[in-house]
């Protein structure tokens, strides 16, 4: 039996919903299937070949719907999980009890263990670990800012690798790793620690890049980096710079996509009413209520500018701060 698994790449949370759903086939459903991994990113356009489901079982974790008649699994837990109605029609037709919709779950990787262990009696206490620090960080659970932006920890760490690495496959090399080894164990290897700490490096600099494009008024942190054609920078680092700030908007690039983040502080105790999901899903984006983005082409950058300018005010009037803050 061979099983492809699509899983949402440059994510932590992706690959360790990966990791937990492998050992989940292997323990219940077939111990001797081969598995394949394929990175998936959000990109304008379509986002699934019509090739890309080949295997005998194909499942996608982590990532949005698809409504191919290939696809065996599906496990997601985004509020913009779905393309189109069409798709989402499709999903609540399903009947194979092996396609799974959790958007009240933080992380993907609980939701898979959770929800395969109540359907099929999965368990793997050995990946409490994983599966802690996967909700932690997607549900950005940390205590206080600094864990989130100085990484100490061997999780943060790791993600900040998976996040910032150019190397083609870097997280179907992981998986199989996540898998067999400690997260301490994992951050400690030598072609992880050399990337790691190239890449902090070059985490420092981009904090000095912020603090001199980041700007704050009425509650809104902005900044547009999309001149230095980098992507990979830590969410968190606009907070840390403005902790009173309550929502972040950023346009980035890199050379596959236009890219505008759009956050919230989790650690602002500012009503937020705004659902950052939503407002993205308007300009073809999505993720979540808190936390969500949107890819527009390389040649679209003034586009997006635009379109940055426009969530900015209306997060701004939005903000329960006030325009004076």
């Amino acid at each position: 039996m061979s099983v492809l698994v699509c899983f949402h790449d440059r994510c932590f949370d992706g690959a360790c919903s990966a990791a937990v759903f492998t050992r989940f086939y292997r323990q219940c459903i077939d111990a001797k299937a081969e598995f394949r991994y394929q990175g998936m990113m959000h990109r304008a356009g379509q986002l699934f070949d019509a090739e890309l489901f080949n295997a005998d079982e194909n499942a996608i974790v982590d990532f949005k719907y698809s409504s191919s008649e290939r696809l065996t699994w599906w496990f997601d837990h985004h509020q913009s999980a779905f393309l189109t109605e069409a798709d989402a029609e499709h999903f609540r037709k399903d009947h194979s009890g092996k396609k799974f919709y959790g958007p009240d779950y933080r992380s993907c990787t609980k939701f898979i263990a959770e929800t395969t262990g109540k359907h099929f009696g999965f368990k793997a206490p050995e990946l409490a670990d994983l599966i802690h620090w996967a909700d932690l960080i997607d549900g950005a659970q940390y205590p206080d800012i600094p864990t989130a932006v100085e990484m100490r920890a061997p999780a943060t760490q790791l993600t900040l690798v998976i996040e910032g690495t150019t190397e083609p496959d870097f997280c179907v090399r992981l998986i199989p790793e996540l898998l067999s080894r400690p997260l301490e164990e994992i951050a400690a290897l030598p072609y992880i620690r050399k990337a790691f700490e190239e890449l902090y490096a070059r985490h420092l600099k981009s904090i000095e890049l912020l603090r001199e494009r980041a700007e704050l008024n009425a509650g809104v942190v902005f900044f547009d980096v999309a001149d230095q054609h980098v992507e990979g920078f830590n969410k968190f680092i606009p907070y840390y710079l403005f902790p009173s700030a309550v929502y972040c908007v950023g346009v980035s690039s890199s050379k596959e996509r236009i890219k505008i983040a759009v956050g919230s502080n989790p650690w602002s105790n500012s009503h937020k009413i705004a659902n950052l999901a939503s407002i993205c899903e308007r300009y073809g984006g999505g993720g979540h209520a808190k936390v969500a983005a949107i890819s527009l082409p390389p040649s679209e950058l003034e586009r997006a500018r635009g379109v940055a300018a426009q969530i900015v005010q209306e997060l701004r009037a939005t903000s329960s701060l006030g325009a004076g803050e």
